[in-house]
């Protein structure tokens, strides 16, 4: 309270410094510097960016992800430790892949493969927008479906499952951005060792 004090007597002898002189682009310029300054002290966060996601009749959470601006299909595995792409969706995207190392041993639904590593400049989830996400490609014909992994979920506030639907919420910003980048990891909750009981690999 007293730097919010400290701060309007400053500007009360500022604008009267500026009245006195009687210049009118110094006292415009005065009235925009307190309009910000009052912004500023009045500011309040913008609301977390959310995402819900309902669970379709297979039993998975389905959805459209941007990775590295460019569509592609996602399902939400929290059995994953990294985001996984399959080999067609990395070309799609324009990804190095005569370049990657295939040296990460991966097991798969469908059995033992390689996968390589590299870093997503850009993934988005609706609203919730992570960047430099670390995430694996595997090889060739040995995934039929991306998936979300704790690469990205470990980045937001909270995510669980409640009557079907997924909920993904990011931390909300002072500054008013939507993404969720740089925020730090939580524990895992109650509700989160549901949802990997859910079977959504």
């Amino acid at each position: 309270m007293s730097r919010v004090l400290l701060i309007l007597l400053m500007l009360m002898a500022t604008a009267g410094a500026v009245v006195a002189y009687g210049d009118p682009d110094q006292i415009a310029r005065a009235r925009v510097n307190i309009a910000q300054i009052f912004g500023s002290i009045t500011a309040t966060p913008a609301p977390a960016p959310a995402v819900q996601i309902a669970r379709s009749q297979g039993g998975e959470f389905a959805f459209r992800a941007k990775i590295n601006g460019v569509s592609a299909p996602m399902v939400i595995d929290t059995g994953a430790t990294s985001v996984v792409l399959t080999w067609e969706t990395a070309k799609a995207i324009g990804l190095p892949i005569e370049m990657l190392e295939y040296n990460v041993d991966l097991e798969t639904a469908g059995g033992h493969t390689k996968a390589a590593r590299l870093t997503l400049d850009r993934l988005a989830v609706g609203k919730l927008v992570e960047k430099s996400v670390p995430a694996l490609v595997v090889q060739r014909g040995q995934m039929k479906t991306n998936l979300l992994g704790m690469s990205f979920l470990d980045r937001l506030e909270s995510w669980g499952v409640r009557a079907d639907t997924l909920s993904l919420t990011g931390y909300p910003d002072v500054t008013g951005s939507i993404s969720t980048s740089g925020r730090r990891h939580r524990p895992r909750t109650a509700i989160d060792q549901d949802i990997m009981k859910s079977g959504t690999r």
